[in-house]
């Protein structure tokens, strides 16, 4: 197939999309200077540590800090939790909290923002000692998370556009998610056909990634945009469903769609199974987002479902506590920081059916992120296991 030679065309093109977008970051972001006598960062395979882990003596590195001899309360506070995508995300915050001998609370907000700022209020009114944040927006989030920063609660969000003095924000580098995906979708159509979108905004992550869309579409003129729809809801992969029936009835013949760009695996799922039942599998799904429910299905024999990229679910759950307990101690943790996402191919992946704790076998690098690790972790995950 050709591959295009636009690298040139394309440095430009990232460049200037990303020079104008308050927060954007990737796996790379520098953290923001430090006085000289701070904890500085170093960066180590793509990862960022603090520097005092590697220049202290083992006995130093070893010791628990104070504030974590006891066991510590954490609130996890979710826009949503829809699809198996949040709930290995919740299995993996669950997993490392019970490894550091803590307890965690989640709270599911139910897309409702305003139920959400008010979860982050009941938090600090209970004294936890850390709070996570799982999605949500900072119009509605801003001022109960300075609250709790001003009153000493550590906060770490995942896919959220906060800018707070003192709040970690990590995410999945949602630009470089829907590029690896699209690109791919391009190349394969060699640069030109129809496809529909599947998108929604009032979503931070939807919004980054839709910022990329737009400049694909004018760096791809020949590949055509026939329908753009999508909706969260508690049932989303089934509402899309219905919706990509319609669009298959509205164009009926072979030609009419080549390809289905999604931006959330649950609208990946509805797709898929709406142009499986058609009979359409001539039109291939090219997704964002992942999880073992997903892998089944793009290894199913003749599935539409022929890539995504994405990033370990557990993982991000994992490195968010990790940021967490690092905070709580008192150590300094990046403003920002982007886990490396990964692109899946269906054709990557063998025969027999796997699961994501399988995937880094097929996809190098997958769920080993090695971020936010501090050498008194493993003291204290062996404390846990003597209890």
């Amino acid at each position: 197939m050709k591959r295009f030679k636009a690298l040139s065309f394309l440095s430009l093109l990232f460049f200037a999309v990303f020079s104008v977008l308050a927060g954007c970051t990737n796996e790379q972001d520098a953290v923001s200077s430090k006085p000289a006598n701070e904890t500085k960062q170093t960066a180590i395979q793509g990862d960022t540590v603090s520097s005092n882990s590697q220049t202290a003596s083992s006995s130093e590195q070893a010791a628990i800090p104070e504030k974590l001899k006891k066991p510590v309360k954490i609130a996890a506070i979710m826009q949503m939790s829809i699809g198996t995508f949040s709930s290995q995300y919740i299995a993996g915050v669950k997993e490392q909290v019970q490894k550091f001998g803590g307890e965690v609370q989640i709270y599911n907000a139910d897309n409702d923002l305003t139920k959400m700022a008010s979860y982050v209020e009941t938090a600090i009114t209970q004294n936890v000692d850390a709070i996570l944040l799982d999605h949500g927006r900072a119009d509605a989030l801003e001022g109960p998370v300075k609250k709790a920063v001003e009153k000493g609660i550590p906060v770490v969000a995942f896919d959220n556009d906060l800018n707070i003095p003192g709040v970690t924000v990590i995410d999945q580098d949602d630009y470089s998610l829907a590029w690896k995906t699209l690109k791919t979708l391009a190349e394969d159509l060699n640069g030109e056909g129809n496809i529909v979108t599947i998108w929604v905004g009032g979503f931070t992550p939807m919004e980054r990634r839709h910022v990329i869309y737009e400049a694909f579409k004018k760096r791809y003129p020949n590949i055509k945009e026939v329908a753009k729809f999508g909706t969260a809801s508690a049932n989303t992969a089934l509402d899309t469903q219905t919706q990509m029936e319609a669009i298959l009835k509205k164009y009926p013949n072979k030609g009419d769609i080549d390809a289905v760009f999604v931006t959330w695996d649950e609208f990946a799922k509805g797709a898929t199974r709406a142009i499986e039942q058609a009979g359409r599998t001539e039109i291939k799904v090219y997704s964002i987002d992942l999880s073992d429910e997903d892998l089944q299905m793009i290894q199913k024999p003749n599935s539409p479902w022929v890539a995504t990229t994405a990033t370990d679910p557990a993982e991000v759950g994992r490195v968010q506590v990790r940021f967490a307990y690092q905070k709580i101690a008192g150590e300094k943790t990046p403003n920002i920081y982007s886990l490396e996402p990964h692109l899946v191919k269906r054709t990557d992946l063998p025969d027999k059916q796997v699961s994501m704790n399988e995937l880094s076998q097929y996809i190098p690098g997958w769920g080993q992120s090695n971020v936010a690790i501090s050498p008194w972790m493993k003291t204290l995950e062996a404390q846990v296991n003597k209890k």
